[in-house]
């Protein structure tokens, strides 16, 4: 029934202004302010909303993912521009935060890191990655 709907999916954030700088000039990231919220628009077409909600609690899980063709060098320019990735107890990662899946074929290699709102997001890389 809803197979060929367009979609797109959408998440809360405490401070919209906050979110947009994050995911505008950290990330760089279109982003458009709607009046309601931000539209962010990410490669492949696909689109998010961001929605500012007063009693907004973080995401536990990774709720957006980006695909990059080189992770060390996307890791490198997100601690450039101040982000802090991660480090999860168990996941096996190097000083740069990232988990490296693809050496003991244990999935991707990826690296999370945190939004404004403390959601929590993540660049990965494996052998199908999507160029950026």
């Amino acid at each position: 029934m809803l197979k060929d709907t367009p979609a797109f999916s959408g998440f809360s954030v405490d401070d919209l202004q906050a979110a947009q700088k994050f995911y505008g000039s950290v990330l760089g990231i279109k982003v458009e302010d709607t009046g309601m919220g931000l539209q962010l628009y990410l490669g492949g077409g696909c689109t998010v909303f961001v929605y500012a909600k007063d009693n907004h609690a973080p995401a536990t899980y990774t709720m957006l993912n980006f695909v990059v063709t080189d992770i060390d060098t996307a890791v490198s320019k997100l601690i450039a521009k101040g982000v802090v990735m991660e480090i999860y107890p168990g996941m096996h990662q190097d000083e740069k935060g990232i988990a490296r899946g693809r050496v003991g074929h244990m999935g991707p290699d990826i690296a999370w890191f945190k939004d404004p709102a403390g959601n929590i997001l993540a660049v990965l890389q494996n052998e199908d990655a999507v160029p950026n």
